[in-house]
């Protein structure tokens, strides 16, 4: 895979700077601001806003964290569909014990 993300989670990783920088400017905040909040330079949060992978993931929580999005992290692999489909073939029907009379 190397150092440079596949163009699909490049895409991806751009649609989530994208709604940061949204999220920021609905509260009408400044770069500069987020950068103090998330103790980050105003660069960082630049590249964080065009969806730099390069940028640890870390700081991308610190950011969240400014913009009280904090708890979004946690919708990361929340709905696990096909792990999900995996452990439901390999359960295996229980037969009931027999009824005590």
């Amino acid at each position: 895979m190397g150092s440079k993300l596949p163009r699909k989670l490049e895409q991806k990783m751009q649609i989530v700077g994208e709604q940061i920088k949204l999220a920021r400017l609905r509260r009408n905040l400044s770069v500069a601001q987020i950068a103090e909040r998330a103790t980050c330079s105003p660069l960082t949060v630049g590249r964080i806003e065009k969806g730099a992978s390069t940028v640890a993931i870390g700081i991308y929580l610190r950011v969240l964290y400014a913009l009280q999005l904090d708890d979004d992290i946690l919708w990361l692999a929340k709905e696990d569909q096909l792990g999900k489909a995996l452990q439901d073939l390999s359960l295996k029907n229980r037969e009931r014990a027999s009824k005590k009379e």
